[in-house]
């Protein structure tokens, strides 16, 4: 196996651990909040808690790696956050379960916190785009994986049984990491960075406009796809009378997302990055749409071309944020992007599930279109400042 293809596959295994233990208990939130006597909002928290957890921590994590090396950061991050996923199960009660889901939150953040700034020290900025999208394909599969996991399972053997599942599978593709990943690859006059040389490239890290505006769609686009992703259980199995089962199906729509990242990159390098961008943001906005009458077909459409979208906006930001990265500042670049992304996803999912607990579904829809428009008027502007005439044919 080349080294690239080992970059690829330790990547992959590794995003299907984070984001199948990140996001597993979203499939039963339903449960959860049966059992605790909770409403959407608090029941939430059990996702909202964890991708906070993670946002708070991903930039320190990522000015460590700076000192220890990204590798030993990802191999630390899957193997802890998969044991943590064997404990939760384990927990007493509801109060206990979210502490351990913010230290597991924690640990997660090791992965997507350094993993593109991994890819762009080992792989150079030419290979860095596919190794993205093999990347965000992996996170994918693993977040449908997780809720479908949990979905399934749930009914014969409870959500703590399905929470079992999840986190054995995760510490497979744990193993598979660690077998797989090649060490960073610095060049060998590029010296290790202090506290000091961490906190300017935080600094260099939010100087272009460029950078701004990916941090801008991973906030705003990821707290729209989190918000109706937490919400969407509830309006299944309440409004559309399905079974815990069925509802979980929604979660196929991962599926074609993983597609979607993958061909991202093509068809920013066929119309610009500015222009697929864009695209990607309105048609997200379009599938939120679709979901808004009470029927099971058009819900399933909405999901997909929803899914679809963000996961191709998603790996366009994701790329030209690595690419536009100052030389020193990778890590603090990475961890900005994923700093905002969890952020969108914690503050975006618990906001999300109190306005369809309290106004419906179709406010909710109106409060997500409003976070795209945000972010696709942050893309026009943050592009706009740098293009040049020289730069047209990548804007």
């Amino acid at each position: 196996m080349t080294t690239t293809a080992r970059v690829k596959v330790a990547v992959t295994a590794a995003g299907f651990t984070s984001f199948a233990l990140l996001y597993a208990p979203q499939a039963v939130l339903p449960q959860l909040a049966q059992q605790y006597h909770l409403d959407p909002g608090g029941a939430s928290l059990a996702v909202s808690v964890a991708t906070g957890a993670l946002a708070i921590s991903v930039l320190p994590i990522a000015a460590l790696s700076e000192v220890v090396g990204r590798r030993a950061v990802i191999l630390t991050s899957v193997i802890v956050s998969a044991v943590l996923g064997l404990l939760l199960p384990l927990m007493p009660s509801y109060s206990l379960m979210l502490v351990l889901r913010a230290v597991q939150g924690v640990a997660i953040a090791g992965f997507p916190g350094v993993a593109t700034a991994y890819l762009v020290e080992r792989l150079g900025k030419v290979g860095v785009a596919a190794a993205v999208g093999a990347m965000i394909a992996g996170n994918s599969i693993g977040g449908m994986t997780g809720r479908l996991a949990t979905g399934f399972t749930a009914a014969p053997f409870g959500w703590r049984g399905a929470l079992y599942v999840v986190a054995g599978l995760s510490l497979v593709c744990a193993i598979v990491t660690v077998v797989t990943l090649p060490p960073s690859h610095r060049a060998p006059d590029e010296p290790r960075q202090h506290v000091r040389d961490v906190c300017v490239g935080v600094l260099h890290a939010v100087r272009k406009p460029v950078l701004l505006a990916q941090y801008a769609v991973a906030l705003l686009a990821m707290g729209s796809f989190v918000a109706l992703y937490n919400a969407a259980g509830f309006r299944l199995t309440g409004e559309l009378h399905l079974s815990e089962a069925l509802a979980s199906l929604v979660f196929l729509a991962y599926a074609l997302g993983s597609v979607s990242s993958a061909l991202a990159s093509r068809l920013s390098a066929r119309i610009g990055r500015r222009r697929a961008i864009l695209g990607a943001l309105l048609t997200m906005a379009v599938g939120g749409v679709l979901t808004i009458p009470d029927s099971v077909l058009l819900f399933a459409l909405g999901f997909v071309v929803l899914t679809c979208s963000f996961f191709a906006a998603h790996a366009i930001a994701n790329s030209w944020a690595a690419a536009e990265a100052p030389e020193h500042a990778r890590g603090q670049t990475g961890g900005l992007y994923t700093l905002l992304y969890y952020l969108g996803s914690s503050i975006g999912g618990a906001v999300g599930a109190v306005i369809y607990g309290t106004a419906g579904w179709a406010w909710l829809i109106v409060a997500v279109a409003v976070w795209l428009a945000l972010a696709a008027v942050a893309v026009g502007v943050g592009t706009a400042v740098r293009v040049r005439p020289r730069e047209l044919a990548h804007s």
